[in-house]
This record gives C-alpha cells, sequence and structure tokens, in this order.
C-alpha cells in the first residue's frame, strides 16, 4: 500500500512538473459553442432593431432559417467542432408557415443545420406531453391529426435533444427528458444541462403540463452537476429557459445590468457552472453574474451567440470564456438553398389559408405595446382583441372581457399596411394558440383580486391584462404588490363596481384556469367553455365591423387603464 501511494505521488509530481514546463497557450483547450433561443418557428426574416452608433435605432430586417443556416455554416467550416445549442422554445407560439404544419418544417430545419440539444422551453409544452415526445421521437399519432405529417407524408422526429433537468413526471418522479447532454472536444467533456423556467405551470394551458412538476432551476442543475463531477467532467454549461433584460445593447461583452429572474438562478448555481445561455425573455445580451458569462441571443433567429470557452488542459476545468452576438442579416448572408426548399414547400402549403383577407382595420397596423408615458399596460392590440372576446360572446350576456397581454404575440399586422387590410394569416400571427373562450361569473371583489394579481409573475406591466370597453380602472405603480389598484377607479359603463355584485366576464381556457398567476379565476362560477376559439373571435369581429363600413382599431390605447405613478 505504501508503495503504491508512492507511485500515485510520483505521477502526479510528473504532471504537475509537466504542466509547470508547458507555455499557458499549449495547456488551453478552446470550445466554441453556438446558442440560438426562443425561436418560435420563424422561417422568415421578421424586425428587429438595432442600435447605432448615434444612441439611436435602426430596424432591419433579421433572422429567417434561409440566413441562419448561412450563418451556422460559416462558423462550422471555421470551426468543425463547433457545437450548436438552443435555449429554449425553439418551436411553438409560431407564425403560420410553421404552426399550421405542426412545426414539422422548422425541426427539418434544425435537424439539417445539426442542432445537437435545447433546452426545453415552455412553448414546447403547449399541446401537452405527449405531443412533445412526439415532436422529439417522430410519428405521426398526434393531439392534432389535422396538421400533423402534412408537411411530409411521415415525421421522424427531431434528431438533436431537449433536455430538462427540473421536469419531472409525477407519477414515477423520473425526468420526462435527459437531464443533459455531454459533448467531447479535443479530448474535454463538456456537460451541458438544461432547464426551464419553475412557473411553466403559471403561463401554460393546465392541459400542456398535465401531470408534470418542476422544480427550482438551480436546485436541479446543481445536483446533475454533483452527479457529473463523479465522472470527471469539470466543465458545465447551463440552458435555462429563464431570461432578464439588460440596459446595455446585444453587442456589449460582459454587461454589467442585467436584472430578471435569471440573476437568482445564477447566484445559486454551483460555482463551477460559469456559463449560462439563457431564453425567454426575448433579449439580446452578454452580462457578468458573480463573474459567471449569461448570454442570449434576442429571439426569432435574429441572433446567434458565439462563446468560446478555454480549459485548463491539465485540470480540465473552465478558466474563462467569451462570447459574441451575431446578427444574422439577411443582406449580408447568402440564403441557404436547402433552407430555401424548405420554406418554400412550408409556404405553398400554408400560404392559400394565410392570404384570404379577413376585412379592414381603422389604422395602418395595431401594435402590442403601448406608447404611453407612463406604461399603463394597455395597448392599441389588446383594446381590439378584449372587444373583439366582448363582441363574441354578447349572446350569453357578458359584460367585460380580459385578454392576457402575453397571448398577442404579433402586430396587427406585423408590418403596417397601407390598405388597412388585415389576412388571416396576419391574425394568425397574432394569436397562434386557438384557446377557447370561457365564461364565469365573478363578483366585483374577485375582479379587484384579479387585477392586483396581474403582478404575481413580475413587477413591471408585462402581464397587465387588457380589458374590453366600457371597464376601466387605475393603479398606482408605486404601491406594493397586491395593493396597487384604486377600488374606486373601478368602473363599468360609468357606474362603480359593487364589490358584492356579480358580473359576467370571458377570458380565453388559459387564463380561466390561473395563467399568468391570476389564480382567482380558477373561483369563477357558472362556467361555460365555448366553442369559439381567441382566433375566430378576432377575425369575425373585424369582418363583421368591416363589413358595416367602420372597421375596428386606434392607433393609441384608449385610456381604459390608468397608471398613477
Amino acid at each position: 500500500m505504501r508503495l503504491l501511494s508512492l507511485i500515485v505521488l510520483a505521477l502526479l509530481w510528473s504532471r504537475l512538473a509537466i504542466a509547470a514546463e508547458l507555455p499557458v497557450a499549449n495547456r488551453t483547450v478552446e470550445v466554441e459553442i453556438l446558442a440560438l433561443n426562443d425561436f418560435h418557428g420563424n422561417l422568415l426574416p421578421t424586425p428587429f432593431y438595432a442600435p447605432q452608433a448615434d444612441g439611436g435605432w435602426r430596424m432591419q430586417p433579421a433572422g429567417g432559417i434561409e440566413a441562419l443556416a448561412s450563418l451556422v455554416r460559416q462558423e462550422r467550416a471555421r470551426n468543425p467542432q463547433l457545437i450548436f445549442v438552443g435555449g429554449g422554445d425553439l418551436i411553438g407560439a409560431s407564425p403560420l408557415n410553421s404552426a399550421l404544419l405542426r412545426d414539422e418544417p422548422t425541426v427539418a430545419a434544425l435537424n439539417q443545420l445539426g442542432l445537437e440539444f435545447s433546452a426545453l422551453g415552455n412553448h414546447e409544452l403547449d399541446r401537452g406531453r405527449d405531443e412533445l415526445l412526439r415532436m422529439q421521437k417522430g410519428g405521426c399519432d398526434s393531439v392534432d391529426p389535422q396538421r400533423a405529417c402534412k408537411y411530409a407524408p411521415t415525421y421522424d422526429g427531431a434528431r438533436f435533444s431537449w433536455i430538462a433537468a427540473n421536469v419531472l413526471d409525477t407519477a414515477t418522479h423520473q425526468t420526462l427528458l435527459p437531464s443533459y447532454a455531454v459533448r467531447e472536444v479535443n479530448g474535454v467533456r463538456v456537460a451541458f444541462i438544461g432547464a426551464v423556467l419553475k412557473s411553466t405551470p403559471l403561463i401554460v394551458d393546465a392541459d400542456g403540463v398535465a401531470g408534470l412538476s418542476f422544480e427550482d432551476e438551480a436546485n436541479a442543475i446543481n445536483r446533475v452537476v454533483f452527479q457529473l463531477r463523479k465522472q470527471g467532467i469539470r466543465v458545465f454549461v447551463a440552458l435555462i429557459h429563464q431570461g432578464g433584460d439588460s440596459r446595455q445593447h446585444f453587442d456589449v461583452e460582459n454587461c454589467d445590468t442585467l436584472t430578471g429572474e435569471i440573476v437568482g438562478i445564477v447566484k445559486r448555481l454551483d460555482p463551477d457552472v460559469r456559463t449560462v445561455i439563457s431564453g425567454h425573455t426575448h433579449r439580446g445580451y452578454q452580462c457578468r453574474v458573480d463573474h459567471k458569462l449569461v448570454t442570449q441571443a434576442d429571439d426569432y433567429g435574429h441572433l446567434l451567440t458565439r462563446i468560446t470557452l478555454k480549459i485548463d488542459a491539465i485540470t480540465g476545468k473552465e478558466v474563462g470564456e467569451r462570447s459574441v452576438n451575431l446578427v444574422v442579416d439577411p443582406a449580408r448572408l447568402p440564403p441557404d438553398p436547402a433552407m430555401h426548399a424548405i420554406v418554400a414547400r412550408a409556404q405553398s402549403l400554408t400560404d392559400p389559408a394565410a392570404a384570404r383577407v379577413v376585412g379592414k382595420l381603422a389604422v395602418t397596423q395595431l401594435v402590442r405595446a403601448g406608447k404611453m408615458h407612463p406604461d399603463t399596460g394597455e395597448a392599441p392590440l389588446g383594446d381590439l382583441v378584449a372587444d373583439a372576446f366582448l363582441a363574441a360572446t354578447r349572446q350569453w350576456n357578458t359584460q367585460i372581457a380580459f385578454v392576457n397581454r402575453s397571448s398577442l404575440r404579433a402586430d396587427l399586422p406585423v408590418s403596417p399596411v397601407m390598405s388597412q387590410s388585415v389576412s388571416w394569416g396576419d391574425a394568425f400571427a397574432t394569436l397562434p394558440f386557438g384557446n377557447k373562450l370561457v365564461l364565469m361569473t365573478l363578483t366585483g371583489a374577485q375582479i379587484k383580486t384579479a387585477l392586483e394579481q396581474q403582478w404575481t409573475l413580475t413587477a413591471s406591466t408585462a402581464h397587465v391584462m387588457q380589458v374590453s370597453g366600457g371597464f376601466a380602472y387605475a393603479w398606482d405603480g408605486a404601491a406594493p404588490i397586491k395593493e396597487r389598484i384604486e377600488t374606486s377607479s373601478l368602473v363599468l359603463n360609468g357606474h362603480p363596481l359593487e364589490p358584492e355584485q356579480t358580473y359576467r366576464v370571458v377570458m380565453s381556457d388559459f387564463l380561466a384556469e390561473g395563467g399568468d398567476g391570476v389564480s382567482v379565476f380558477r373561483d369563477g362560477t357558472d362556467r361555460l367553455i365555448t366553442p369559439l376559439t381567441d382566433l375566430q373571435a378576432l377575425t369575425g369581429h373585424i369582418q363583421r365591423r368591416s363589413a358595416a363600413n367602420n372597421p375596428p382599431g386606434h392607433a393609441l390605447a384608449a385610456d381604459r387603464i390608468v397608471r398613477r405613478n
């Protein structure tokens, strides 16, 4: 035993001696990662606001799978060992040319691009666990048979792996998906560990998360790190579908103004997790949190993040990292022929439905975000959709409509149209989920509680519900959470809302099940699940108003919601 110990010590000393003699450059191995997040099936370019040298912003087209593929191939030609990964929400809440085909064109494109693995995002669960597993493994047995296997006669599944360490099957207490994936580059093993935001049940329809539980992100990742460290792995990259925002531009390396949920998660990660690829908040940044690199690549394929890890070849540990956010600019990148073929087929299958004209608006475009200062949370598009919900359900004597702002996925239309016409494709881009409308009865007190609960997920205006005409209220941005609504300001058709009186309201089934943290809606009585979807309500409203030569919409929010501070 003593002899064995001496031999081990001798070998250790010899290795350390060799390490001491090696130049620093020779001791370092570099591993490059390319990261994409929140692609949401955007096969075509979309508007992107790029910062300018004078401090302003310029809108330009960015993204699109043809340009994205061109950039990925350029990066891989420069470094064939590049690892291409995702930060979640690669599919779901997609434009019509992918969504009407169950996002199978998007998966086909990412397969061809050699994506290796991705964090699970909340939108990958929009249609539930079984559909997620079908998207992973393949097959045509879908919850949406009218759309599955229409892009091609068969669907072979994703060749990349979705990973999530914090999503458990409640029956087996095992993870639904693999927790991690390991890739070896130049003799160094790098572990990628996935996680989706733990609040997923608050922002996904109840059917989508049935039978699943969601653990704390940091706890789940740290548990996997502990296990993998025993296997000799020393380099860990977290793929977390949760994010934040920064006041600094997407191209500022090592920014120091990151805020949001991701910050608290990163602070609790194991020290050996030095790189975090985030998502969910649709922002671009390359920041430092407790010396860890935290990145995000905006959304819709506008950016790709290239991350370079520096690994000590002797210890196997990460000793440095740098990053850059690359703009996917179709004007500078030649279109990829293979991707062009995928887009062309998807367009040919969906264009007839997309092109059908629904009607006209009173303005050239309705936007999702208000232009008022301070930001009340109300937006012109939200006003229209809430009015559409109310109009579609008047036969059931509804009085107030609520719309979750997160359901509005695109301005209407995406870009201003001088003719003011709206196509079915435009409307679908705005409301792609197909949520059913649900009626219920609430007291005035419950309605006030619902409005207070708008800030359950965030203190900002990001989740302020849109409301129908005739209903109005004021809130105080300086007041504590749960004390922001001014009771005296609650008005319906010019009359104060009475706490004990009951009111008939309508909303999406997502909100009706307590989505976005508005849990009081689950207590509503006399429920009626209508046969109408949100999209049908919107298109029907535009059609009726257009036919009456009274097209709907206004350029600015209608002052239904007032902010005091």
